[in-house]
């Protein structure tokens, strides 16, 4: 267990702890990445409040465009579609891991947390891209992988092969056995000779000794690299467990916020950067401002989407809504982990009308909206594949010409299946289709600070058809009205509420609808006058309202 390792750590910090200072520019290219970075902030010419008011895309890099003809997306792919990206609406962009990796595919395995993953490009290509997305109005910011590295970083390799390497402690080893741990990846503890390290997800992810002052020093300093270069910022991957207090005691630590908060701290002093976690089985916790300031909302999407296959308001929809800070935190209908769900169109079964409905709860709702990467054209699953996780990370679908439209060459990964219909520029020409549907949505959330960062009020109650709230900043106050049913439905309005007072919003003609509601069974009819209103809501359908001044 780590604690015997924290007097170690200590000592350790006598003789490494000028280690920033002594490896610097000098340092051996056979132990990577290590050494001093100085804090060199600049503007990036991004308004203040970009991260809070936008919509963000998040791209797996390989799969997005191959402008080489390799059959890889890379980094020049991305800056090519950034006018695809801007016309969407898109204000920010989260890339899956970027930098040199083990596994060469999704990049959770970094070997070299300061350059680019070969088949990707280079640092001037990355810079390009930053530069080019800023010139937009876009913001850029990278997957940063804190728990582990890949076993086939040099620094790992150093430790598990010399117990007196300098670097040992920079990993968790021990000289015996452990017994009784089980993490998300079974037993955490894997033989290396005749010890063991500890690598909670995979034999080939050992984690980081976190309790170890040089290694903080290591991972700050790396994001230190990317901020002078420009970055906008960082999804911080499986914050969840970093630190390990037995083996009961290995998820959600107290140690982990910790460590956030000063990550959190050094972004704060660049000004404008934005952080966003992914601890999946707290993310209310690492939502505070003492640990991450936003994490991502898992569980809510999946609500979101059970409503609307069911035709109501699911009581823990509107329990999550109660419950979890929305507002600061990161909203999403799925990602690039299956665990957080299949692509909307699997889910749905290709049913689009119940799709655009989830697309317009998603970002009509408070919070930072996360689109995955397709998710705006219906992009749907690539089979064969060697694990389900990649079924949700198939080639982007640009066109029904050969390969997509990704591609001259074979891609990395087959096709999903309905690229040749639901393709970016098979959508462009139609009205009706998913992705002209997402640009509306986009530009009424761009167009009313209300959407982007107003209060929210909920008006719908247990199973009600009709999913109904408002929005109100700044003066500007909106209702928003979304039917889950495939009928017709209604919804008991405020008794002081005013129609009159109510202009239509989106779509821009549709006038509000009122009736009466019925009276309780065994009851007489009430006065039209003394009934109360009931708005009524085309069937699976949004309305949107704003209150006159």
């Amino acid at each position: 267990m780590r604690f015997r390792w924290i007097a170690r750590a200590a000592a350790l910090w006598l003789c490494i702890g000028g280690a920033t200072a002594a490896f610097g520019a000098a340092a051996s290219p056979q132990l990577g990445e290590v050494g001093a970075v100085a804090a060199m902030p600049r503007d990036s010419g991004l308004p203040d409040g970009w991260d809070r008011k936008g919509v963000f895309v998040e791209i797996l890099v390989r799969a997005y465009q191959d402008s080489n003809g390799d059959g890889i997306g890379d980094l020049n792919g991305v800056t090519q579609r950034l006018d695809y990206l801007q016309s969407l609406g898109i204000r920010g962009i989260w890339l899956m891991p970027i930098t040199a990796s083990q596994d060469h595919d999704h990049g959770y395995a970094p070997v070299n947390y300061r350059d680019i993953e070969p088949a990707y490009g280079t640092l001037a290509d990355f810079d390009r891209l930053v530069a080019e997305a800023h010139k937009r109005g876009i913001g850029v910011i990278l997957d940063y992988v804190i728990n582990h590295s890949g076993s086939a970083h040099p620094l790992f390799e150093s430790a598990a092969a010399d117990r007196k390497s300098p670097y040992r402690d920079w990993y968790v080893f021990s000289d015996t056995e452990m017994k009784g741990w089980t993490t998300y990846g079974g037993d955490p503890w894997r033989a290396n000779g005749d010890d063991w390290y500890y690598g909670a997800f995979d034999v080939i992810m050992p984690d980081w000794n976190l309790r170890n002052p040089a290694v903080v020093d290591f991972h700050l300093d790396n994001l230190r690299f990317w901020l002078n270069r420009g970055v906008d910022g960082f999804r911080f991957d499986a914050v969840g467990v970093l630190y390990e207090n037995g083996p009961i005691a290995w998820d959600n630590q107290p140690e982990n916020h910790v460590l956030m908060k000063r990550a959190q701290d050094l972004l704060a002093s660049y000004g404008k950067r934005y952080m966003v976690c992914e601890a999946a089985s707290d993310p209310v916790a690492f939502s505070g401002e003492d640990s991450c300031g936003s994490a991502f909302s898992f569980g809510l999407q999946k609500y979101i989407i059970k409503s609307i296959q069911m035709g109501r308001v699911m009581p823990d929809l509107r329990y999550m809504l109660r419950t979890m800070p929305v507002a600061r935190m990161g909203t999403i209908l799925s990602s690039h982990d299956y665990y957080a769900g299949a692509r909307p169109f699997k889910q749905f079964g290709g049913d689009e009308p119940r799709y655009k409905l989830a697309a317009a709860t998603l970002l009509t709702l408070p919070g930072h909206p996360f689109l995955y990467y397709g998710e705006e054209i219906g992009l749907s699953h690539a089979q064969p594949v060697d694990y389900q996780d990649q079924s949700i990370r198939g080639p982007m679908s640009w066109s029904a010409e050969a390969n997509a439209g990704f591609s001259t060459a074979t891609p990395f990964r087959p096709l999903v299946d309905n690229w040749r219909t639901h393709n970016v520029a098979a959508e462009e020409a139609n009205t009706d289709s998913l992705l002209y549907w997402y640009r509306q949505l986009i530009a009424l959330r761009n167009a009313h600070p209300a959407l982007q960062t107003g209060d929210f009020t909920l008006w719908s109650q247990d199973d009600d058809a009709i999913f109904a709230f408002t929005r109100e900043a700044g003066g500007e106050k909106l209702l928003v009205l979304i039917n889950y049913s495939a009928r017709e439905a209604s919804i008991a309005a405020p008794a002081d509420f005013d129609a009159a007072a109510w202009a239509p919003v989106f779509p821009a003609a549709t006038a509000l609808r009122l009736g009466q509601a019925a009276a309780p069974k065994g009851q007489r009819s009430a006065k039209a006058s003394e009934a109360p209103s009931q708005i009524r809501v085309a069937p699976q359908s949004l309305q949107v309202l704003r209150l006159a001044p």
